[in-house]
């Protein structure tokens, strides 16, 4: 996923806060990256609110604009 691409969060690995969990079905912007664990990079996405959090590639999809 490139940076400036529109997201919307798919699906959550694990347990998570309730403000992280109330993102499922969002639509955000990739604002950067994370390293997730010396293995993996995840992705900084910036929603409408102008909250960000980060998530694992596998839990976004990339909108068409």
């Amino acid at each position: 996923m490139e940076i400036g691409t529109k997201v919307q969060v798919c699906r959550l690995r694990d347990r998570v806060a309730k403000d992280i969990a109330d993102k499922l079905g969002k639509t955000g912007v990739v604002e950067g990256y994370k390293m997730t664990d010396g293995n993996g990079v995840g992705a900084v996405v910036k929603f409408d609110d102008q909250s960000s959090s980060w998530f694992f590639e596998d839990e976004l999809r990339a909108i068409e604009n």
